[in-house]
């Protein structure tokens, strides 16, 4: 156990984890086909593709007003066509008629992130249904994949993310080492998602939920919702987790899943089993067949962010007006607080230490300590609900630790019923 707590995070996970909240756009030639799926051996035509009110500024203004910190684009999906003019294949924008063939979603994206100060992530699927030799030969495939990569990350400035989804994969042998290569060299500070050299991992379902616990340090990681296997890494390794997860029933825009659309209850439980257990959230929308996100959408997606707020953005008091004794961090009032919200906030810094944890009150009338929660994991953050209660003091005692464990933060709240109910 102590051999895994000696990994620690660089510098650039520490900042993804901080990051907690993002965007996910599944946009491209697939949101002008109604029905569309995954692998679907129905020919796309280019000539479908003309979002004529696209507006990238719309979809970042949006995130950020949200509380999102960064943003991921499929640049490129399973069925291969190229939201940038690519000069390795003729499936891309520059066959449409959007803007005459002379757009560049990617560029529109990257620039509305920058604008917005919004992290650029770029999604780009291994697999690739447009490319014949995909199965056929594999270091010309590699070639094209090595080909592709280059332009995304030497033609746009900085990218902070790169997401790579395993599905289709399966079963498929990548020059890992050669493309990694060529990644790193070109953008030696990018974060890679869950394949060839992970920086931080996919949690293994797209449901937004993280498992208790949730350890950042793991020795394999889930690369497809296709699979059970899961990709050995050869040693453990710190790979925090994100939550991928749908604010719709598809990941690209339809017509037909409005009523499908997520209520803010259930995006703030989503939030507090992803974000709340110490991994990051990265919600999806599909802009529409305009290059706009859905009014609804939209609406919802600020409520979401309005109710994180509700629920974090207050607190009544911080570790600032706590005393530390040891292990242990105190709160005490004169005045009863009401209390039904925890965060705690580990220092990773030199790796994760705490194995367990409780919280204990002061009680109201009888001023006695009573246990209310005990945990096992902290992490990046834990954040704890519990039933409302009248307090004089709160307690938070780390009962486990394999070396001596800080808090970063620690913070106490009241958020009440408000607008749970959702919408």
């Amino acid at each position: 156990m102590n051999l895994v707590q000696k990994l620690t995070p660089t510098a650039r996970q520490l900042a993804y984890q901080n990051w907690e909240f993002g965007l996910f756009l599944h946009f491209g030639l697939r949101t002008f086909y109604e029905g569309y799926v995954d692998f679907d051996e129905r020919r796309m035509d280019p000539a479908a593709f003309n979002p004529a009110q696209l507006d990238c500024e719309q979809w970042i203004r949006t995130a950020k007003e949200a509380g999102m910190n960064y943003a991921v684009l499929t640049a490129k999906h399973h069925d291969g066509f190229s939201n940038w003019p690519s000069r390795f294949s003729q499936f891309s924008v520059a066959a449409s008629p959007w803007k005459e063939g002379k757009g560049d979603v990617i560029r529109e994206f990257v620039d509305a992130c920058r604008k917005y100060d919004v992290k650029p992530g770029l999604y780009y699927s291994p697999y690739d249904g447009s490319a014949d030799f995909y199965t056929q030969d594999a270091k010309a495939y590699d070639d094209y994949f090595v080909n592709q990569i280059t332009e995304l990350l030497s033609g746009y400035g900085d990218i902070d993310i790169l997401w790579f989804d395993g599905c289709g994969s399966e079963g498929h042998s990548y020059d890992w080492s050669r493309i990694i290569g060529e990644i790193r060299r070109m953008q030696p500070q990018i974060l890679i998602f869950n394949m060839g050299d992970p920086d931080f991992r996919w949690v293994g379902n797209e449901d937004g939920i993280a498992p208790v616990p949730c350890w950042n340090v793991v020795d394999a990681t889930e690369f497809s919702i296709l699979t059970e296997k899961k990709e050995q890494l050869g040693d453990r390794l710190w790979l925090p987790a994100e939550c991928d997860v749908q604010m719709r029933g598809n990941w690209f825009y339809s017509d037909s899943d409005e009523h499908t659309l997520k209520s803010v209850e259930e995006l703030m439980g989503i939030y507090l089993h992803s974000v709340g257990r110490g991994a990051n959230l990265l919600l999806n929308i599909g802009p529409d067949r305009n290059g706009l996100l859905p009014e609804n959408d939209v609406d919802r997606l600020l409520d979401f962010g309005s109710e994180i707020r509700r629920h974090v953005g207050s607190p009544f008091a911080t570790l600032a007006q706590c005393d530390r004794q040891d292990r242990t961090w105190v709160y005490e009032t004169e005045q009863a607080q009401m209390l039904d919200l925890v965060v705690l906030e580990e220092d990773l810094t030199e790796g994760e230490h705490v194995r367990s944890f409780k919280i204990s009150i002061i009680t109201q009338k009888s001023r006695r300590p009573v246990t209310i929660y005990e945990g096992q994991h902290i992490g990046h953050k834990a954040i704890i609900r519990v039933p409302a209660i009248k307090v004089r003091g709160i307690i938070i005692e780390i009962t486990e630790s394999d070396q001596e464990a800080n808090l970063l933060g620690l913070s106490f709240h009241h958020v009440g019923y408000g607008n749970e109910n959702g919408r």
